[in-house]
């Protein structure tokens, strides 16, 4: 059965088991104790470290371990923020950090801090200059990941980095998509990490803090892990998230190459075999195992439970699959298509045949899901005498407002408009990609009598 949802969590590789195995028989003991089991723990836990640190890029007493990449990047961020309160209390970020990155930036503002967001492209790529102009005197700590979590784009984080050293203002780098690839290019400052996205176990997290980093541990001291991480070590699964991350870096340059033709191969014939699919993100910058799709007039939910029962487990960024009812916030910075989103990440060992299948069921799960759903076929060229339409599509949630344009848009002249009435708020990015991939006009937002939204469209074509 296949698994192609290696960037929520990687299954676990074959040398983490080992060492995991390994570590609960000679781990156990406390690391901090002097006699010989605590010693013996103590070897491994340094050992454990040194690998890490070489694989990240920094000194052995720069990397602590975490109970997750969550708890890294909370700790980074309100560690750097009070170590640099004097300076000032701005947090500049990508507006597509994971959102560890953006609840710690919600926190922060609830305490009184400032966050700015660093708006994208529609590849989901950050300007280097753009984040640059967002950084002044009063600015404590900047974000950017190194890669986005949902549809793979590598940002610029070295061009950034360098506009950040210029300003002396401190770079973390959110480096959990991508270290099990690679380090972390560029001059950051703090660095966060977590197991499970390499192969590891779960419940390990890395954060990297670079020697003469302002740097002020929030909540209660403790002694463990230079205080910046309390608690207990999980000795056992430290050591097997060390192994396993030295172990996939040496097989990164290969599998990263092959899994690259896979992801080329979904990337040039999902659009040729599926009608009304955006592929997003950047298709050069990118991560070598991830690609992303979205399907007009799908609903997100039914067709990944269709790609579920054909033995395929995806995810996606899409509102229909989301208890919120909201698309992701990487899909609404970038713009792009929401409804029927598709996340394919694939992990170390994924056969051509696996792909090949996905490739030969996906249009006819995405055709059946469309005629359920009610999806027009070929727009009507006809023009109606009626120069303008309202759709009222209130309650109805994605992809059915879509639908329901795509099915009005006939019945109006050319120069006509189609209002669509929305309270779902995929609306505000999938009605403009409609209008973008069938070529018509996105006049925009109307304010509604009823408190909602009103979407307005000209007929083009």
């Amino acid at each position: 059965m296949p698994y192609f949802d290696a960037a929520s969590a990687a299954p676990l590789h074959p040398v983490a088991r080992q060492a995991l195995l390994a570590a609960l028989d000679e781990g156990w003991a406390d690391p901090a104790r002097l006699y010989r089991e605590g010693r013996r723990a103590r070897l491994l836990l340094d050992a454990a470290r040194e690998a890490s640190a070489e694989a990240v890029g920094c000194r052995p007493d720069e990397l602590v371990f975490t109970p997750s990449g969550t708890r890294a990047v909370h700790a980074g961020i309100s560690g750097a923020l009070a170590g640099r309160r004097r300076v000032g209390n701005r947090l500049v970020v990508s507006a597509v950090e994971h959102s560890s990155v953006l609840h710690a930036g919600e926190a922060h503002s609830a305490a009184g801090g400032t966050v700015v967001e660093v708006p994208v492209d529609r590849s989901g790529g950050v300007d280097a200059e753009a984040f640059a102009e967002a950084l002044d005197p009063g600015t404590a700590l900047a974000c950017l990941q190194s890669a986005n979590h949902e549809v793979g784009t590598e940002q610029p984080v070295a061009e950034v980095a360098e506009a950040c050293r210029a300003a002396e203002v401190p770079l973390l780098v959110d480096a959990a998509q991508s270290l099990g690839w690679g380090p972390v290019a560029g001059g950051w400052s703090l660095l966060t990490a977590s197991a499970h996205k390499w192969g590891g176990p779960a419940g390990v997290g890395l954060l990297a803090v670079r020697k003469g980093v302002r740097f002020a541990p929030q909540g209660p001291a403790d002694e463990r892990e230079s205080g910046r991480a309390p608690g207990f070590e999980n000795l056992p699964a430290i050591v097997a998230a060390a192994a396993s991350l030295r172990a996939v870096r040496a097989e990164a340059e290969a599998e990263g190459a092959r899994l690259r033709v896979l992801v080329d191969r979904i990337r040039a014939r999902v659009p040729e075999a599926v009608p009304d699919v955006e592929v997003v993100g950047d298709p050069v910058r990118r991560l070598p195992h991830l690609v992303t799709f979205s399907c007009l007039y799908v609903d997100g939910e039914t067709l990944l439970h269709e790609l579920d029962r054909e033995g395929f487990s995806v995810s996606s960024g899409s509102s229909c699959t989301s208890s919120t009812l909201t698309p992701s916030h990487v899909l609404r910075a970038m713009g792009v298509l929401s409804e029927g989103n598709v996340r394919v990440s694939l992990p170390a060992g994924t056969s051509e045949g696996d792909v090949d299948r996905f490739l030969a069921v996906l249009p006819g799960l995405v055709a059946g899901v469309r005629e359920r759903l009610g999806a027009p076929g070929a727009a009507s060229s006809a023009p109606a005498p009626a120069g303008s339409l309202v759709v009222d599509s209130l309650g109805r949630r994605c992809p059915i407002p879509v639908i329901e344009l795509a099915k009005a848009i006939g019945d109006v002249p050319v120069g006509g408009t189609v209002t669509v009435l929305s309270d779902d708020e995929a609306a505000r990015l999938d009605v403009p990609a409609w209008c973008e991939m069938r070529g018509q006009e996105y006049v925009g937002e109307e304010p509604s009598p009823r408190g909602d939204v009103a979407y307005v469209v000209r007929r083009l074509v």
